[in-house]
C-alpha cells in the first residue's frame, strides 16, 4: 500500500534540495513527522508471543496534525468534550470561501489571512442574525478552517456550525428550520469585514481591485440536530489533506491518487510527478500553533456561562428534557499477535533514534 511517509521518505530529499531556501519550517517538520511516524526512528515498545514464539514491534506515533495515520481517535475525544456545548435545537452549516484572486495571498500570509477569514466571517454572521427579521438573538458558533478540495488543490474556506436560533434577554429566539439568515445579503457585509480589517495590514495594497466588487461565495444549509451537527464537524478538524488510502500508484516519480469530482460524484483519478504532489500537500499544513477550531457568539467561552438556561428554555419548549448524548467507545482490548490472536507480553521499551514525539 502506498503512503505519504513513502513518498516524502523516496522524494523528499530532492524537494528538499529543490525548494530549502523557500520550506518553511512547519512544512520541514510536517515532512520529518510523516517519514518517520511509526517507525524504529521514534521508539517503542518489543513485545513477545508466548503461542507462534514471536517478537513483534510497535513503534510510536508522531502525533504530527497533518499525518496521515495520527489523530483518527481525536476526533472521538474531541466529540466528547463538546457533550457541555450541546443544545436540544436544530443546526446550520454556514461555509465562507475565500476569493480566489486572495488565494495566493493568502499562501504567502498564512496566519495573517486565515485569522482575518475567521474574523470577518464570524462577525459577518453573527451581524445578521442580530437582526430580529431571522433570529433576533445571539448565536452560537463553531468554526473550522479547511483549505484543500478533493483533488487537494488549494482552496481555503471555513465552515460553521450554528444554532438555529439564538439567547436576547433571557429568551430563546428560534430559527426558522430551513432557513437561517439569506445569503446573498451576509456575502456583502462578509467581503466588507474583511476589506476593512485587511486595511490595517501591509498586504491590502497586494489585492487586485477587482476582487471586492465581485459576489464573495456564502453557503448555508440546515443540518440537522446538535450531535449531527458536531459529528459533521469532527471529521474535518482532524482530517488531513489526503488519506493514505486515497493514493493507489507510485511509478517512475509519479503518484496517482483517486478522489470523488464534487459536481458528477464520480470517483476519478489524479496523477502528478512526487514533486508537485508533495508541494500540493504541504500547502495544507498549517502555521505552527495556529488554531483551526474557533468559538464565537453563545459558544464562545466568555459567554457559555448562559448554556444552561438555554438548555432550559429550549427543553421546556421542544419537550426535549434530556439532551442528546455522545456514544463514549469501549476502552481498546489488550494487544493481540497480528499472527496468531494471541495476547502479547511487553519484553522492553526501544528507545527513539531521533526526535520524541
Amino acid at each position: 500500500m502506498v503512503e505519504v511517509a513513502e513518498i516524502f521518505r523516496l522524494h523528499g530529499p530532492q524537494y528538499r534540495t529543490q525548494f530549502g531556501q523557500r520550506l518553511l519550517p512547519s512544512h520541514r517538520r510536517a515532512m520529518q513527522d510523516i517519514e518517520q511516524c511509526r517507525t524504529a526512528a521514534l521508539g517503542g515498545q518489543v513485545y513477545f508471543c508466548q503461542q507462534c514464539q514471536t517478537k513483534r514491534y510497535s513503534y510510536h506515533s508522531c502525533k504530527n496534525r497533518h499525518c496521515p495515520k495520527c489523530g483518527n481517535e481525536q476526533a472521538t475525544t474531541w466529540l466528547q468534550a463538546q457533550q457541555s456545548l450541546l443544545l436540544p435545537t436544530h443546526y446550520f452549516l454556514v461555509t465562507f470561501t475565500l476569493p480566489a484572486q486572495l488565494r495566493s495571498l493568502a499562501r504567502s500570509n498564512q496566519k495573517t489571512i486565515y485569522n482575518l477569514l475567521f474574523r470577518a466571517a464570524a462577525q459577518a454572521l453573527l451581524q445578521l442574525a442580530q437582526d430580529p427579521r431571522f433570529c433576533g438573538g445571539l448565536i452560537g458558533m463553531v468554526g473550522v478552517l479547511h483549505t484543500w478540495t478533493r483533488a487537494l488543490l488549494y482552496h481555503p474556506h471555513v465552515h460553521f456550525i450554528v444554532t438555529g436560533g439564538g439567547w436576547s434577554q433571557d429568551r430563546w429566539l428560534p430559527a426558522r428550520k430551513d432557513f437561517l439568515v439569506p445569503v446573498k445579503a451576509l456575502s456583502p457585509i462578509f467581503r466588507a469585514k474583511f476589506r476593512e480589517q485587511l486595511r490595517q495590514t501591509d498586504l491590502f495594497q497586494q489585492v487586485p481591485a477587482s476582487v471586492w466588487p465581485q459576489c464573495w461565495v456564502v453557503h448555508s444549509q440546515p443540518i440537522g440536530s446538535g450531535l449531527t451537527a458536531f459529528k459533521y464537524l469532527a471529521p474535518y478538524i482532524f482530517r488531513v489533506a489526503i488519506s493514505n488510502a486515497r493514493l493507489t500508484k507510485l511509478e517512475n516519480g509519479h503518484v496517482t491518487f483517486k478522489y470523488k469530482d464534487s459536481a458528477s460524484q464520480q470517483i476519478k483519478f489524479a496523477t502528478v510527478s512526487a514533486t508537485e504532489f508533495i508541494r500540493r500537500f504541504l500547502q495544507h499544513v498549517l502555521p505552527s500553533h495556529f488554531v483551526k477550531v474557533r468559538y464565537y457568539g453563545l459558544l464562545a467561552p466568555a459567554y457559555r456561562q448562559l448554556l444552561p438556561q438555554a438548555r432550559q428554555l429550549l427543553s421546556a419548549s421542544t419537550g426535549k428534557l434530556k439532551p442528546e448524548t455522545l456514544k463514549i467507545t469501549a476502552p481498546p482490548t489488550p494487544r493481540n499477535c497480528p499472527h496468531c490472536g494471541g495476547p502479547l507480553t511487553l519484553l522492553s521499551p526501544l528507545a527513539p533514534r531521533a526526535r520524541a514525539p
